[in-house]
């Protein structure tokens, strides 16, 4: 049954008391209130990372270009100035380190290892520079602050917010009939309104009711329709480009009647939150978000005894998140002992660091000391450089769909090589007194409930480094 820490989170501490109720610490940790950081040190806003990449979009497009258009190498020293100057490299370390310190030191970890799947959920892939400057804040003020709500005000959140508007390219989505459809700029440069479907199409197949519930083309171009009209606020200070917030602006806004799935739906601000309520509401979306929680807490194949449970807390709770979540863990230790949930590289890398009690993430103090116009130092480039070389880095998923659940995705030679490297760093990463033999009895007898059988077989191994290893990567650990 110790499994269950690290199927619903990322496994015990060595000096973490063993819970008598499993369910009941799990479940616990999902209460009305989401908890303040365990990371102490400054953490940016999004709307103040947002002003960094506005002045590494508008310098690099509107001054560097122009001024270094004849000097290839000028433009390029100018612009690696302007990388460190905006802190291109730094702020997605600061960003992993405030979520790995959830897993690995928090008090919530059950609620943060529900944070990542959210997060993967409304991926925001690695496009445009997002990954360097705003994917990680996007997750923890758009994802996280909603996962006290509703799954409804979690999507439309997630639909609204600049990074997902930028991502999907809804501020190109411009109605035909629409006031700026008849600019005169438009007709100058042959350039008229048409309608971008992306945001649309990724609204329906993967953030609400999936292709089981049969939309058709017709109704993503509805949706879109809808959706005309939500992108950055234009009217404001020019300079800010596509980097000002989004605000629903009807000048681009598809006039007329709004028909969506066979239905009529508010014209103008309102077609949006009332095709999200729609779409929230569904049988198929219910039942996908619960096939979905199932396939990354449970097994890769869930059955419909699994999802029913979440379906049924969902339609009680009216997509109460909290409730939702509580049911998914309940349907996770229930069938605990009969299926092993293979852990994602980062799920893996966390677990390991939160089980030996890890010097992972790097201190607070370290990313303290980070100031514009030099680039991170060995210490704060770390969770970047880890994370990518691993192959899972959460912000740069190359696909809208996000990374993997499944373990066939996983397993490939190279990726299971890393993971022997990867140990080794996290045993670099222990603390000096606990590189010893007593110090693995404590992190086994606290994490398995067959201690006997794997410290025989990590005692194979005189050296404590090579007990290590070993042990993060024996089938009882690649699964939980």
């Amino acid at each position: 049954m110790k499994n269950f820490f690290r199927k619903v989170a990322f496994g015990l501490k060595p000096d973490e008391k063993i819970p008598s109720d499993p369910l009941v610490w799990a479940t616990s940790q999902i209460t009305d209130k989401i908890p303040d950081f365990t990371f102490k040190g400054k953490i940016y806003s999004e709307e103040e990372l947002r002003k960094h990449y506005r002045d590494w979009v508008f310098n690099d497009r509107k001054k560097l270009r122009k001024k270094f258009k004849k000097d290839k190498k000028g433009y390029k020293s100018a612009k690696n100035k302007l990388r460190a100057d905006t802190g291109q490299k730094f702020w997605r370390n600061l960003e992993l380190a405030i979520r790995h310190k959830e897993a690995t030191m928090g008090s919530h970890p059950v609620l943060a290892k529900l944070w990542y799947f959210w997060g993967n959920h409304f991926t925001i892939s690695d496009k445009d520079f997002l990954s360097h400057y705003t994917t990680g804040a996007y997750q923890r003020e758009t994802i996280r602050l909603n996962m006290n709500q509703t799954f409804e005000k979690l999507a439309h959140e997630a639909t609204v917010a600049w990074a997902m508007i930028h991502h999907l390219d809804n501020a190109v989505n411009v109605g035909p009939k629409s006031k700026d459809a008849k600019a005169d700029w438009r007709k100058r440069k042959k350039r008229p309104a048409t309608i971008n479907e992306n945001h649309a199409r990724e609204l329906l197949e993967l953030h609400t009711v999936s292709p089981n519930s049969g939309y058709t083309q017709e109704n993503i171009t509805e949706l879109a329709m809808i959706m005309t009209g939500w992108a950055p606020n234009d009217e404001l200070n020019k300079s800010l480009l596509e980097t000002a917030s989004v605000k629903f602006q009807r000048k681009y806004h598809q006039p007329g009647k709004k028909l969506f799935w066979g239905k009529e739906f508010p014209k103008g601000k309102k077609g949006l939150p009332a095709a999200i309520k729609f779409l929230a509401n569904h049988k198929s979306c219910r039942e996908f978000i619960a096939y979905k929680l199932c396939r990354y807490l449970i097994t890769d194949y869930p059955t419909k005894d699994m999802t029913d449970p979440i379906v049924k807390a969902w339609e009680i709770n009216d997509g109460f998140l909290p409730e939702v979540h509580k049911a998914a863990i309940k349907v996770a230790f229930e069938f605990n002992d009969k299926h092993n949930k293979f852990q994602t590289p980062e799920n893996w890398w966390l677990q390991m660091g939160r089980m030996t009690d890890a010097k992972w993430p790097p201190s607070d103090d370290k990313f303290d000391t980070y100031q514009l116009g030099y680039g991170p130092d060995p210490y704060q480039a770390k969770p970047h450089k880890f994370m990518k070389d691993m192959g899972h880095h959460p912000y740069l998923s190359q696909q809208p769909n996000g990374f993997s659940d499944l373990a066939e995705d996983w397993m490939s030679p190279e990726l299971i090589i890393r993971k022997f490297l990867y140990a080794r760093q996290g045993y670099i990463n222990l603390k000096p007194d606990n590189k010893n033999d007593e110090f693995f009895e404590k992190v086994v007898t606290n994490n398995f409930d067959n201690p006997e059988k794997i410290m025989k077989i990590l005692n194979k191994n005189k050296k404590t480094i090579d007990k290590h290893i070993l042990l993060f990567n024996l089938p009882e650990v690649l699964r939980a």
